[in-house]
């Protein structure tokens, strides 16, 4: 007697979901941001500025001279002190290694050090000049400048653009020169 056939289930086409992309490479991971920040003192202010050549400033350099006519218009010292050693923040901080050097990282480490220095002495106000200082620092972008900040950690802050920006963009002193005028009586009551 024949065995009845018993037939066995065709398998099924593998169903491709297009909303989910099938790539064999890796995701592109960002490079680390780079940027130099110098910390100041000026009266009752601390200043982050960028230094975008990385060097700390000259005191022939432009961009060293228009900051000390930002602290006259706002009426504070114009001869800002280094805090610290005086040592620029660089990052990345580390060339190599496995230490995280994204810009969580580089958030942490740039806020850590200005948290340190507002613990040592009083401040009525952080000045954040150019990018790297406002994204690092005050968490914000460049549609941040010309306004006062209230960042978590850190407290008040004012945010500017780069002086670099504002030497290539002459038109950019004007507004800063009218929030600084608005702004000034945060740090002049405490000096």
């Amino acid at each position: 007697m024949p065995r009845p056939r018993v037939s066995l289930p065709e398998p099924k086409p593998a169903v491709v979901d297009d909303a989910i992309p099938v790539t064999s490479e890796p995701a592109p991971v960002a490079p680390p941001p780079r940027f130099a920040l110098q910390l100041l003192r000026a009266g009752s202010c601390l200043l982050l500025v960028e230094l975008p050549t990385g060097e700390p400033f000259a005191s022939r350099d432009p961009a060293y001279l228009l900051l000390k006519d930002l602290l006259r218009a706002a009426g504070l010292p114009d001869s800002p002190t280094q805090v610290g050693d005086g040592e620029p923040i660089r990052w990345p901080l580390l060339h190599g290694g496995n230490l995280d050097q994204g810009a969580q990282a580089a958030r942490d480490y740039v806020q850590g050090v200005v948290a340190v220095e507002l613990e040592e002495a009083r401040c009525a106000c952080l000045w954040l000049v150019g990018l790297p200082a406002l994204r690092f620092a005050g968490e914000v972008e460049a549609d941040a400048c010309n306004r006062e900040l209230n960042v978590e950690g850190i407290g008040a802050a004012f945010a500017m653009p780069g002086l670099e920006q504002m030497m290539e963009e002459p038109e950019r002193k004007a507004e800063l020169w009218k929030a600084l005028r608005r702004s000034k009586a945060r740090w002049n009551e405490q000096t």
